[in-house]
């Protein structure tokens, strides 16, 4: 095997953004789709029962660990799949129902469904006009719609 300096390079700035912690890097896309937002993170080779998922007040927390097992007495020519851990953190913000968050793990991916609150639904605001906003108006208030004539 030919020693590749670009990928070398690539695997040690890797290792150096990663920190000091050992946390691996979990891509991860998010989106809205109607009433829910979809997060989906790129976890192969994990474990679905090293996932772990967790909601306090508005942040969501994902943690994942990757072991890899190796025999004894075998010589690496090339080993680039590391074990470790794996952590993202996202601030949910205010409209979200943390109380209804769903997880799927799937040939490598997290899918994490999560739904908006019904006070944050997009709605149609009805437009009146004329004299139905003068009943609507003498409703609300209690009174009686004053004429311009009574003026």
């Amino acid at each position: 095997m030919k020693f590749d300096p670009f990928r070398e390079l690539d695997r040690v700035t890797g290792a150096l953004l990663e920190g000091r912690s050992g946390l691996r890097l979990m891509p991860m896309d998010l989106y809205r789709e109607r009433d829910h937002y979809v997060l989906s993170a790129d976890l192969p080779g994990i474990d679905p029962g090293s996932v772990d998922i967790d909601v306090d007040g508005q942040l969501l927390t994902i943690r994942a660990e990757r072991t890899l097992r190796s025999a004894e007495g075998v010589k690496w020519l090339t080993r680039e799949r590391e074990s470790g851990s794996f952590l993202r953190q996202l601030n949910l913000g205010q409209g979200v129902d943390t109380e209804g968050i769903a997880a799927r793990y799937e040939n490598g991916v997290l899918s994490v469904t999560i739904p908006v609150i019904e006070r944050a639904k997009p709605r149609k605001i009805e437009v009146i006009s004329g004299e139905s906003a003068e009943a609507i108006q003498s409703s609300t208030s209690g009174t009686a719609p004053q004429s311009a004539v009574d003026a």
